[in-house]
């Protein structure tokens, strides 16, 4: 069982995030779903919290209105094994009021931040030829969305 786990604040809009994320990440699961009782701050019968999974990374959901907003600060990191894959995430995520930002950044439709990556970015950036790590590196800070042949050729 995960000890720590990131809980992600939403304006009353939970549910529907939970069915965009499972729309566009492959293995997603939602448990423990609670909902708003009577009398409280929240829409009575509304989903109030929910534990849910992407990539058996747990998340917390929180329904608890427009108190809170996201921003950059906090980012979820996705690992894509193939070029088709972060092509398919990206478009998705910036989809529908979505943001592409720098360097592999975007923020979905709901103002959170994800960071699209490949899975070999690690070995690509920490490569034992400090030229050519260095030169991926300023491949990487020029795009947008990431490109994993053109950072492997830099």
């Amino acid at each position: 069982m995960q000890k720590i786990t990131p809980c992600l604040w939403f304006n009353f809009n939970a549910d529907e995030a939970l069915t965009y994320y499972a729309s566009i990440f492959k293995n997603t699961r939602v448990e423990n779903k609670r909902y708003w009782p009577k009398g409280l701050h929240g829409p009575e019968g509304k989903l109030f919290t929910a534990t849910f999974f992407i990539e058996d990374q747990q998340f917390m959901i929180l329904n608890g209105g427009p108190e809170f907003k996201f921003t950059e600060a906090i980012s979820i990191v996705a690992q894509c094994d193939t070029q088709e894959e972060i092509d398919d995430k990206w478009a998705k995520l910036t989809a529908d009021g979505g943001e592409p930002s720098m360097c592999g950044w975007l923020k979905d439709k709901y103002g959170l931040s994800w960071q699209i990556v490949p899975s070999s970015l690690d070995e690509i950036l920490n490569n034992p030829d400090t030229a050519k790590a260095k030169r991926a590196m300023d491949a990487l800070l020029k795009m947008i969305k990431l490109d994993i042949k053109t950072l492997k050729e830099a």
